[in-house]
């Protein structure tokens, strides 16, 4: 009994250490070159530091596209999910080239949740 509590606790809190480290990965594989977590960070692509609930284009001390500045969009959940996917369609001249999208959907939620997180 006393064993199969161990296991089930250091399961329960192993459980958000893989999560964050998956998350990091995938955040380090498709986004790192241009963004970073780091707040004020901003390189190529703006720090993404508190970027839930941030509207689109209002990172202070970067240079955003007018069509990013314009969008008007607030990012949540849906909002990131549509953006990673193909950034193209959903803020028509933005300037993430040559980035294109993620087309998986779980890839995609790895790194949503990660942003959400905080990193």
């Amino acid at each position: 009994m006393m064993r199969s509590l161990v296991a089930l606790l250091l399961a329960a809190t192993a459980a958000p250490a893989f999560a964050q480290n998956e998350g990091q990965t995938a955040f380090n594989t498709n986004c790192r070159m241009c963004h970073t977590m780091k707040e004020d960070d901003n390189r190529q692509g703006p720090s993404l530091a508190g970027v839930f609930g941030r509207k689109a284009g209002s990172q202070p001390g970067f240079n955003y596209s007018p069509s990013m500045k314009q969008s008007g969009i607030i990012w949540d959940e849906a909002n990131l999910d549509k953006f990673i996917a193909n950034p193209e369609q959903v803020v028509n001249g933005n300037t993430m080239k040559p980035y294109g999208g993620i087309s998986d959907a779980a890839q995609r939620k790895v790194i949503v949740d990660f942003l959400k997180s905080g990193g």
